[in-house]
């Protein structure tokens, strides 16, 4: 189950640094959403075997003169209801602000898990400054340096300690899709179609819960979970920010999924935010399946009209281009069993296994064909290659520190005697021959060099 964090609190206490620290070297997401000056954080990060998503709600303030309180209120209520930890930072130097206590104030009345951070605690001798946040009411503050990292160990162990069981262990061993995509791009009237009835989950805002629901289905011969996100906000309050709303809640959808459906509206193209959950599947390396809904209302279908469809959302997502893309409609029920096997046929390609006598007799022709291109003199020599097994924890050779872990995801180790000077664009020659070869469309594939 993935666990969401948020970083809260007033500008200029140190969200973005502490967000940097705490992702390491996997870079945040950035979105330049259209028409806002403010970037939007996710990043991903991993601490003691439990992986969890972190969201920054900094950049949130326009830079101005007065500080737009009702702005920051608006995120940390957002956060406050999405997020499973919430670490409120404050800063040691500058000690307790009205803004401060306000944002404590709406943390007190959440009743979920806060931690209150005390950054900037760069000497020794400023500890003793922390004694004052006692008064928010929120437990012991935690002493970080998000700057030069000390502290940080310790709260990442309180962080962990605080998430949920996972309640999820008791659920059947059965292919899990997320219908994932911007508001309005349809989603709840493609889950209403495939389950042939109106669920509309509208919930009050106090004390619901926000896990990921799973609704089986098991008609038609298939079978499999479709993951849903609990509550729908009321309509008054998804004006606040519905497109931070919607990309908190897709986190949520995507971590808990094996293959993810990307709605995309066919009479709007590709925008932003699709880019921006099409990152976060990427990201999580989940298998992919391109829906373009409400094909029913364009006006022209021709084949040229599709082809030209497909090529744009391609190039848009590119280099990943192995994926399906499907013409359908929620409304009408237009080709909607053609998305379920679609997305059950990308599930069986995340856990195809190529025997390792057909990989090398093939690999070894595709490397003859081509071999890697030398690198100031040094020639590569890939001697053999051999498909992984499927939960597979290896280190990234690029940050050899990060852990990756890439659980179904089809990988296949490469064994040479020089696998630092192998480039990217060579592996993606490799990863295409690969695809050429056998059907690994719709999820994403790691190709890892390896000494011999």
């Amino acid at each position: 189950m993935g666990n969401l964090v948020a970083i809260v609190g007033r500008p200029n206490v140190g969200k973005s640094t502490l967000f940097n620290r705490l992702t390491e070297s996997r870079t945040a997401i950035v979105s330049d959403t259209a028409g806002t000056t403010r970037d939007r954080q996710y990043g991903h990060s991993v601490w003691n075997g439990r992986e969890f998503s972190l969201v920054d709600t900094g950049g949130w303030v326009i830079n101005s003169e007065d500080i737009f309180e009702d702005e920051i209120n608006k995120q940390v209520e957002i956060a406050i209801e999405e997020a499973d930890v919430i670490l409120f930072l404050v800063d040691i130097r500058n000690g307790i602000t009205d803004l401060d206590d306000s944002i404590a104030h709406m943390l007190r009345k959440s009743g979920k898990e806060v931690i209150v951070v005390a950054n900037k605690a760069d000497a020794y001798d400023q500890h003793a400054y922390a004694a004052e946040f006692y008064s928010f009411g929120l437990g012991d503050p935690f002493i970080i340096s998000s700057a030069n990292g000390s502290g940080t160990g310790d709260l990442l162990d309180e962080v962990v300690k605080r998430f949920k069981k996972d309640d999820n262990e008791d659920l059947e061993d059965l292919p899990k899709f997320a219908i994932v995509g911007r508001p309005n791009a349809g989603k709840s009237s493609l889950l209403n179609a495939f389950m042939g009835e109106e669920r509309h989950i509208v919930t009050d805002i106090a004390g619901t819960t926000r896990d990921s629901i799973y609704t089986k289905y098991d008609k038609f011969g298939f079978n499999f979970y479709l993951v849903d996100t609990a509550g729908i906000r009321k309509k008054s309050k998804v004006n606040e920010d519905i497109e931070y709303y919607s990309v908190l809640r897709s986190i949520r959808a995507i971590e808990n999924s094996d293959v993810c459906i990307l709605l995309i509206d066919a009479t709007r193209g590709i925008e932003a935010q699709d880019m921006n959950i099409f990152q976060l599947i990427e990201r999580n390396r989940k298998g992919l399946v391109v829906c373009v809904n409400k094909w029913d209302i364009m006006a022209d279908k021709s084949k040229e009209s599709v082809r030209c469809m497909e090529e744009a959302i391609r190039a848009r997502f590119a280099p990943f281009v192995d994926f399906p893309i499907i013409f359908a409609s929620a409304v009408t029920k237009q080709r909607i069993y053609k998305v379920i096997e679609t997305a059950t046929h990308v599930y069986e390609n995340r856990h195809r296994v190529v025997k390792t006598s057909e990989l090398n007799e093939y690999m070894q022709e595709v490397i003859g064909a081509y071999p890697p291109p030398n690198n100031k003199g040094k020639y590569i020599k890939i001697k053999y290659v051999t498909q992984l097994k499927a939960t597979t924890s290896t280190t990234d050779e690029k940050n050899p520190e990060t852990v990756v872990s890439a659980p179904n995801v089809p990988s296949f180790a490469f064994f040479c005697n020089l696998p630092q000077w192998v480039k990217d664009p060579y592996r993606r020659y490799l990863e295409n021959k690969i695809r050429e070869k056998w059907d690994f469309s719709g999820t994403p594939i790691n190709i890892f060099m390896r000494e011999k």
